[in-house]
């Protein structure tokens, strides 16, 4: 049976640290998503529900307003698939950490490796995540009549 040292310990729990600070962003970005996708599925009942009560063009509106919110959810769903990715590479992270300085392999690349992996993943959801901002933008844009630009106030 092998032993370890109180210091190895120590500085397995520290090298540890990083990820799970990254992971812990990761959670709160998952919770703004999941919040938004809420959101976006009850405007896309409402709308479905408008879709059989319109008829010219302000079926019309409804169409292209669900088209945006259909586009939204497929964003939004895939920002979360890469984050939950993201996530468990993360998680991997600190398993190959925790063997390497418990088990004494030498898995530095592997962890390093891993690590790169989830902050691409993370930064393609981050992507995604401001594209469907754009989207949403679009689906939001107030028309130019209300605007009442013609009148000073």
């Amino acid at each position: 049976m092998f032993t370890i040292s109180d210091s190895t310990i120590v500085q397995t729990i520290q090298l540890a640290l990083t990820p799970v600070f990254v992971l812990v962003a990761i959670g709160n970005i998952l919770n703004i998503l999941s919040t938004r996708l809420g959101r976006v599925v009850d405007r896309a009942r409402t709308l479905q529900e408008r879709h059989n009560e319109t008829e010219g063009p302000a079926h019309d509106i409804v169409v292209l307003e669900i088209r945006l919110v259909d586009k939204r959810i497929q964003i939004i769903t895939n920002a979360i698939r890469l984050m939950v990715l993201s996530a468990l590479c993360i998680g991997t992270t600190v398993a190959v950490l925790f063997l390497q300085g418990l088990a004494g392999f030498d898995m530095h690349g592997i962890a390093a490796l891993i690590f790169l992996a989830s902050i691409v993943l993370l930064l393609a959801a981050l992507v995604l995540f401001l594209r469907e901002t754009q989207v949403a933008k679009q689906a939001l844009s107030i028309p130019r009549d209300y605007l009442e630009l013609h009148r000073t106030i």
